[in-house]
């Protein structure tokens, strides 16, 4: 079977067309839009932890609401970025590009001068390259630029969806804070009508930091937060990626895939990343789903805890009852006493040492439920320790 390309996207954001899910999020965003569109500007805050989707979400109502509103849609990743400068600088450069195929791009090329240059082959894209003065003017006047943006294109567009994504450098900045505060409340007070929708996106622990640093800024932002998929999510997901690439897949294989997935996007990939590339036939059954699983495990092991745990753990009795705990199918939360009562004498001795241990890599958290509970810090670590307890098994 000749392959080309995988209709998985491990680590990056899913195409908008095998999206699915996220019903109740996105009808809760689309109520904020239409309250946008009565000039009554909206900040949302979209949070999950690391590979949940959040970025496929947001990618996704990007595509949804530039296609049935008559909103400009800037999506801008911001991973990278520390300073406020840099963000604005970003923003711009992002709407600059958003814009380019449209006939009124002329009115967003003027309004920003002699700092934009046309590159690549044919002037195909656009570089936006203000000195440091004015992009200092573009953080401090930013509701000024965006209002004024907004008369440019209030005869094709009716208002402004900017999503900022992977804020997390940016939420450690108590400067970022009290700017987004200020420029909430300067809208607020100056502006009557100002049709803006702006969508932070983060960590769960980023948005507490934020509000630590300004701890009116919460006030100001709809939380939305995003969990696991459903297991018939996940299956949709799976059977219409493959289906677009002409592929079958058996229904005992689907189900393998699915239950392994847990509800993570991002193991929903790497599963079927690792499958499509393994299968000869172009027919996905039990045997091709347990392979692919297998190399899944691997790669989510190498890329997120193999460098925290794996390598810097050496004793064997460490070892042993990490061992122990994926063979219990531990889930994120869990209890001291469920590990000891699998352990021998000689492993209990050096439990706490151990739980210490995860602790300091970043891999386990004391729980709320009380002493002696624990909690990965995030869905994946739990499911990998499983998978790499049982690999053996599998392999017989």
């Amino acid at each position: 079977m000749n392959k080309l390309n995988s209709p998985f996207t491990p680590g990056n954001p899913v195409p908008v067309e095998l999206f699915v899910g996220r019903e109740e999020q996105i009808k809760e965003v689309l109520r904020y839009v239409k309250q946008t569109l009565s000039g009554r500007q909206q900040n949302v805050f979209l949070i999950g932890d690391r590979g949940i989707g959040k970025s496929s979400l947001a990618s996704f109502l990007r595509h949804y609401v530039n296609t049935k509103f008559d909103i400009l849609c800037i999506h801008a990743f911001l991973g990278s970025v520390s300073t406020l400068k840099e963000m604005v600088h970003r923003i711009f450069e992002q709407l600059l590009k958003e814009t380019r195929s449209y006939k009124w791009y002329e009115n967003i090329k003027v309004f920003f001068g002699k700092y934009i240059r046309e590159v690549g082959l044919f002037g195909i894209s656009v570089s936006f390259n203000p000195p440091e003065e004015d992009l200092k003017e573009l953080v401090n006047k930013f509701p000024e630029i965006l209002n004024n943006i907004l008369e440019k294109i209030k005869d094709q567009k009716r208002g402004l969806f900017i999503i900022l994504d992977d804020i997390n450098g940016l939420a450690e900045l108590k400067e970022f804070a009290d700017w987004y505060k200020s420029f909430v409340d300067e809208v607020a007070t100056h502006y009557k009508d100002f049709p803006v929708f702006i969508m932070l996106v983060g960590l769960p622990e980023k948005r507490d930091k934020l509000s630590k640093l300004q701890p009116s800024l919460m006030r100001i932002f709809k939380i939305i937060e995003i969990g696991r998929l459903s297991d018939n999510e996940v299956k949709n997901f799976l059977y219409k990626a493959f289906n677009s690439v002409n592929m079958e897949i058996k229904e005992d294989a689907l189900e393998l895939m699915v239950k392994l997935s847990s509800g993570l996007p991002i193991l929903m990939h790497e599963i079927g990343d690792a499958t499509f590339w393994l299968d000869k036939d172009g027919i996905i059954d039990l045997k091709d789903a347990t392979i692919g699983i297998l190399k899944a495990a691997e790669e989510v092991g190498r890329k997120y805890l193999d460098p925290k745990v794996y390598r810097a753990i050496r004793s064997e009795k460490y070892r042993s009852i990490l061992r122990k705990m994926g063979e219990m199918r531990i889930s994120k939360t869990f209890n001291k006493k469920e590990i000891e009562s699998k352990l021998e004498p000689q492993e209990r001795k050096v439990l706490n040492n151990f739980l210490r241990k995860l602790k300091k890599l970043g891999v386990i958290e004391s729980d709320l439920e009380g002493r002696g509970s624990y909690r990965f810090v995030n869905e994946i670590y739990p499911i990998y320790i499983w998978m790499e307890s049982n690999k053996p098994k599998r392999n017989k």
